[in-house]
């Protein structure tokens, strides 16, 4: 049975989370945990996110859970959700608040001059809330059974802008492009919520649960 640490640093929608997990892979041991050594020990880890930068990385670090989610990223496959998807990079605007530095780039505000590409050039409301259309740029293991283009949740301000293009395997379009999934070796990581995105959110969990990168 494979072990899935969901971590808890006080800052994250963990129970949606694990039960989306719960839901997507019952034969799997999933644990909501802040303890070190659970997730240390666990064969895979998600990092969950919501809220500010600065207090995410402050709780974070506080928990004492920094250091063991640069290790768990070093040497077990890991899944980061929206701002768990943010702090994998090495520096945000928000606050302005230094992060993991797993992933080479940073995270931007939407503009607030940014505008819908339709008769009329409606100003766009931040933050970008709703369902939207999620580009597969790159294929991965975790869009098996996914179409491309299928609709995902997302509540979110700001986005992660990679200084490597490479690491980009997922695509949605708010006003412009921006890159909405991420993958690197061992790690991928989303800005939208899959707990949230119905069948095609399961699936990717589920996809996670049976990846060997």
């Amino acid at each position: 049975m494979k072990r899935i640490a969901i971590v808890d640093y006080g800052m994250g929608n963990y129970h949606s989370v694990e039960r989306a997990l719960r839901y997507a892979a019952p034969d799997a041991d999933i644990r909501l945990t802040g303890q070190p050594q659970a997730i240390l020990a666990a064969d895979r880890v998600v990092l969950p996110g919501q809220g500010a930068m600065g207090d995410c990385m402050r709780t974070l670090a506080q928990a004492g859970l920094h250091e063991v989610v640069l290790k768990v990223a070093a040497t077990k496959p890991l899944l980061g959700v929206c701002v768990g998807e943010q702090m994998l990079f090495e520096r945000s605007q928000e606050g302005p608040s230094s992060c993991l530095g797993l992933l080479p780039g940073e995270v931007r505000r939407f503009s607030g001059d940014c505008f819908e590409a339709s008769a009329g050039a409606k100003r766009l409301k931040i933050p970008h809330m709703g369902w939207n259309a999620v580009k597969q740029t790159k294929t991965h293991p975790l869009w098996s059974g996914i179409l491309d283009n299928a609709p995902f949740y997302f509540v979110h301000s700001y986005h992660v802008v990679a200084a490597d293009p490479a690491v980009v395997v997922g695509q949605a379009t708010y006003g412009a492009p921006f890159a909405c999934a991420v993958a690197k070796d061992n790690i991928f990581a989303v800005q939208f919520h899959p707990e949230k995105s119905a069948n095609d959110g399961l699936r990717l969990y589920r996809n996670f649960v049976d990846w060997n990168p």
